[in-house]
């Protein structure tokens, strides 16, 4: 038997076939912004935590599967991606589900569902979900009501219901796969139509055990909810202490001939430049490393490799924008940055203010966040013999709670 902690190999479909035509918005609600990161993003992150998760398919309506495929692949960690796969999903969450599911790879013996509609689910649920799936073959996330339920019939209480058994049903569920298969073969032989995988379960026979759910794991469905994810979210993040993030970052490239000298946006008449595979601007480089470091996403390197020739003299005030994106997508705005330009020539005074515009446009924030100042070594060390340049940045962003 095996418990919530032990690493399983399973797959999750992410059901995000909805129109969310009740969000009254001009996209599926899965693309709307919580705090600056889509649901459907912040959906997916919980799947990616939970170490047994082999392979992810995301469902999406036909005519929003590219959007939905680019949001994720543009805003999700780059070595987790490949683990990612889209599908069209059907006209009910039924064929949707069981897309996801032909889509998934047959080896996996667990399956597990979830909502993208659901965003603040955690990954221990999702293990704890597995887990139980996979002693007793089928579980599902769900609370007991708390609330008096009335059956009414034409407007008139016709009975209060006996809610010491009712439970209100959630995501994620878990099955084992070939139970999962059984029941949808004999749901389209009966010509049964569910609105979860445990009904579809129920249906074949099956038991469906459950496990604790989470108050928070709401269900976004109308635009108060969306209001309600929002300070939930806000909420635990400052219980967490995680409403502000710093990072530093460093670059130094070496002075040759031949080469235009180019540092925060700005290209300075010296008989040297900067040697690097982009324009080798070490400000922001060192800027761009500051705020990969602060949001815990890698540096550079990783995002911008210079194996990669479309970054060959790449302006470096574009890639800065670029990382930006990844930090407003993720509900962050910029306090403030510190940038130190370590040079002995040329002399830098009359440029600073330009380069503080520079990445001010850049990263969408006032000037007045920014402070970019040089300095010398005294002739000391390679940066004071004139044989390169190096800069240091050191960034504070903050949560913006009004994202």
């Amino acid at each position: 038997m095996m418990t919530p902690e032990t690493v399983l190999s399973c797959g999750a479909i992410l059901a995000a076939g909805g129109s969310g035509s009740r969000m009254a918005a001009d996209r599926p609600k899965q693309l709307l912004p919580l705090n600056g990161v889509p649901i459907l993003v912040r959906s997916c992150e919980v799947l990616l935590q939970v170490p047994g998760i082999a392979e992810i398919v995301v469902v999406a309506p036909g005519d929003w599967l590219a959007d939905c495929e680019a949001v994720c692949r543009n805003l999700l960690p780059p070595e987790r991606r490949p683990c990612l796969h889209f599908t069209a999903g059907g006209a009910s969450r039924q064929d949707s589900v069981r897309a996801g599911l032909m889509a998934l790879s047959p080896a996996l013996p667990l399956v597990l569902v979830h909502d993208a509609a659901r965003p603040l689910a955690d990954a221990e649920l999702a293990q704890n979900c597995l887990a139980c799936a996979d002693r007793f073959g089928a579980a599902i996330a769900a609370l007991p009501l708390v609330d008096t339920i009335k059956a009414v019939q034409d407007g008139r209480i016709v009975a209060t219901l006996d809610r010491s058994r009712l439970w209100q049903a959630q995501t994620p569920q878990a099955a084992r796969r070939e139970l999962l298969i059984q029941a949808y073969a004999l749901a389209e032989k009966d010509g049964f139509q569910a609105t979860d995988e445990a009904a579809l379960l129920e249906h074949a026979g099956i038991a469906v055990h459950t496990v604790a759910g989470s108050r928070r794991n709401l269900k976004i469905t109308r635009p108060e909810d969306l209001l309600l994810a929002r300070v939930l979210l806000n909420a635990g993040n400052q219980a967490k202490g995680t409403g502000m993030r710093i990072g530093h970052g460093f670059d130094v490239h070496r002075l040759v001939a031949g080469r235009k000298l180019i540092l925060g946006g700005v290209t300075i008449d010296h008989p040297l430049g900067l040697l690097g595979h982009s324009d080798a601007d070490v400000v922001c480089h060192a800027l761009m490393d500051a705020l990969l470091g602060a949001l815990a996403l890698g540096d550079i390197g990783r995002h911008f490799p210079d194996s990669d020739a479309r970054y060959r003299d790449a302006d470096s005030l574009k890639l800065l924008a670029t990382v930006w994106q990844m930090a407003a997508s993720r509900g962050m705005r910029l306090a403030n940055a510190d940038i130190s330009i370590i040079c002995q020539k040329p002399k830098l005074a009359p440029h600073l203010g330009r380069m503080q515009a520079n990445l001010a446009q850049a990263c969408h924030a006032a000037s007045t966040r920014f402070n970019v100042k040089a300095s010398t070594t005294e002739q000391l060390g390679y940066t004071g013999r004139g044989e390169g340049i190096a800069a240091h940045a050191v960034v504070l962003l903050e949560e913006n709670h009004g994202a």
